[in-house]
């Protein structure tokens, strides 16, 4: 049995990694808040926890590392942006996994909103079709969340595989909780 305590982060790169064009960015600036260490941010990244594979290397030995980092998480932390939902590949694949078969809870974290998210299911319109099948089949357990540092490292605290979140898929969390963050709207 794997020791289950790291974040698993999905994203879409859009098959490249240029500075300030896709996910990815959002996905660094995670590393960056858990490597500073002057604050409270914590984040065992499920991706250094497994051997590395580049870009090019054959498809099944991708999704063989790619399996083996989602058995070693506790929770995902899946970078919703504006071309998410556009990602027919890896996405999925990792939505699917995490679901289906880690039974992982996903921390749905929304780069196009900066306020609280009170109404997830308005928000479908950003989901990749993995995230929305299982959501409306209620096989998913997520919260919904702005990209912002505070919301995600209480979740990635909170939630895990022992630990899922209390409304299922579409989960939120309270106004007190965001007016506690110093997040408005």
């Amino acid at each position: 049995m794997a020791y289950r305590n790291g974040t698993y982060v999905a994203f879409h790169a859009d098959g490249n990694n240029i500075p300030g064009k896709t996910d990815i960015d959002y996905y660094n600036l995670m590393k960056a808040w858990a490597a500073k260490g002057d604050d409270s941010f914590t984040m065992i990244n499920s991706h250094d926890k497994a051997s590395a594979v580049r870009d090019s290397s054959l498809r099944e030995t991708l999704r063989k590392s790619l399996k083996e980092r989602l058995c070693n998480s506790k929770n995902m932390v899946l970078i919703i942006g504006d071309t998410t939902k556009n990602d027919k590949d890896w996405v999925p694949f990792e939505i699917e996994q995490a679901v289906d078969q880690y039974k992982i809870p996903i921390i749905v974290a929304y780069t196009v909103f900066s306020g609280p998210i009170r109404k997830p299911n308005a928000l479908a319109s950003y989901w990749p079709l993995a995230l929305a099948t299982r959501i409306a089949a209620g096989t998913a357990s997520a919260i919904h969340i702005p990209f912002k540092k505070a919301p995600i490292n209480d979740a990635i605290g909170q939630f895990s595989h022992d630990n899922l979140p209390v409304g299922g898929s579409l989960t939120i969390y309270s106004n007190a909780a965001y007016s506690t963050w110093g997040i408005a709207g």
